[in-house]
């Protein structure tokens, strides 16, 4: 069992605000979610009783070492991975940028990146960037526009014996889509090449678990899953420590620190951190004496049902409205609880403008996915994006229904 969304909303002061004399309705977590009160209260303990540089000999260096150590083992719970596995950065994009540069000293002119249409361009266009200056190929899987899924048939001819990395999402954050990471990795894996998985739109919906998706490396962001803006890294100890990182001569050589250029954000870690944890505590009956692992596996696997209760919810209201475009996976594929969607031909940005009037707040534009757009045909309109976190009630939904449908008119 997992509180209800009455009780987890008592978490979130966000949701106090008034616009227009509405409560505020938050559809915009694909873009960022809201943070509960643990969260800010780690960060702010942090910083107020703890803050110091590292590894120094005094007490609040020590306890600095100590809670950044605590939060790699939060993240290895997480991913289901070793503590030396994990390490952080700016965010993804940062993150996957760097990654590149160190993957791409081994890598000759000629070596083959595969990459998806589906992918938002922080898992796609940095490695184009690394393909021009190492005079790589890129090769790109097609999207199903009819379904927003992969093409399974592209995917498997893409991959060949010159691939060194097939580069994929865990899920769209443009259309909630959800991809078969295993099926994926193995069929990478027999060609010799490895695996990232950009898990940032992924890990706010399903629990990643890189031993079970067989990846390489895996990349989120915390702000996806109530926490701040943060990345976070999984790569396999052994890859980690081979990869030739860029690095200031003074800096840690061993993995996973070696990929930490730097100070980092030592309170932006630590706030990660209690995200997962108050993701964890979500969990009720039955959770006594429960690793953090399985707690936080109750949380995700109770959460993602209800997510996918409030997709169909929004699914189905939205095609009952005439004018109105529902991109995506239909309710009964894989998929998170994030649509997108048009208005006749009405430029997004005036839908969320027109929405806000109601206190609904939702995201326009291409959303960093711009090929999905592009294959769609919308880059001039561009798409409405709502999606559902673990604070959205159905009422809000209806609200949601409520609004387009009078924009339809």
């Amino acid at each position: 069992m997992v509180k209800t969304t009455e009780e987890i909303r008592a978490h979130f002061p966000a949701l106090e605000r008034k616009h227009n004399g509405h409560p505020v309705a938050y559809f915009d977590g694909p873009g960022g979610t809201q943070v509960p009160r643990e969260v800010a209260a780690a960060i702010s303990d942090y910083l107020f009783h703890h803050n110091a540089n590292t590894h120094w000999a005094y007490p609040t260096s020590a306890e600095t070492d100590a809670l950044l150590m605590e939060a790699r083992q939060t993240f290895a719970d997480f991913f289901n991975c070793n503590a030396d596995e994990v390490s952080f950065g700016s965010n993804m994009t940062t993150i996957t940028f760097h990654v590149g540069r160190a993957l791409g000293r081994n890598w000759n002119p000629g070596d083959e990146i595969v990459v998806t249409e589906l992918d938002h361009h922080a898992n796609s266009d940095t490695w184009r960037e690394l393909a021009k200056d190492r005079g790589l190929t890129i090769r790109t899987v097609r999207m199903l526009t009819e379904t927003g899924q992969l093409d399974w048939d592209d995917l498997e001819s893409a991959i060949n014996s010159k691939t060194k990395l097939l580069a994929i999402g865990g899920a769209s954050n443009a259309l909630g889509t959800v991809n078969d990471i295993q099926r994926a990795a193995r069929l990478a894996h027999a060609k010799g090449a490895l695996v990232y998985v950009d898990a940032v739109h992924y890990s706010h919906h399903l629990l990643p678990n890189v031993k079970e998706l067989e990846c390489d490396f895996l990349a989120c962001s915390a702000y996806k899953f109530y926490g701040p803006h943060i990345g976070v890294f999984y790569g396999r100890h052994e890859l980690l420590q081979s990869l030739d990182a860029p690095r200031l001569q003074p800096a840690a050589s061993e993995a996973p620190e070696h990929l930490e250029t730097g100070t980092q954000n030592h309170e932006g870690i630590i706030g990660a951190a209690a995200a997962v944890n108050f993701l964890a505590s979500l969990a009720k009956v039955g959770s006594e004496g429960a690793t953090r692992r399985e707690r936080l596996q109750n949380t995700y696997d109770v959460l993602h049902e209800r997510g996918l209760e409030q997709v169909k919810q929004l699914w189905d209201g939205l095609h009952a409205i005439e004018g109105v475009t529902v991109y995506g996976p239909a309710p009964d594929q894989p998929r998170t609880s994030t649509i997108s969607f048009t208005i006749k031909d009405i430029p997004s940005e005036e839908v969320t403008k027109r929405l806000v009037e109601r206190g609904l707040f939702t995201s326009h534009g291409d959303f960093y996915a711009q090929t999905v757009v592009e294959r769609l045909g919308k880059v001039e309109q561009g798409l409405v994006r709502v999606g559902c976190a673990c604070y959205t009630t159905t009422e809000e939904i209806a609200r949601l229904i409520d609004g387009v449908r009078e924009i339809a008119g």
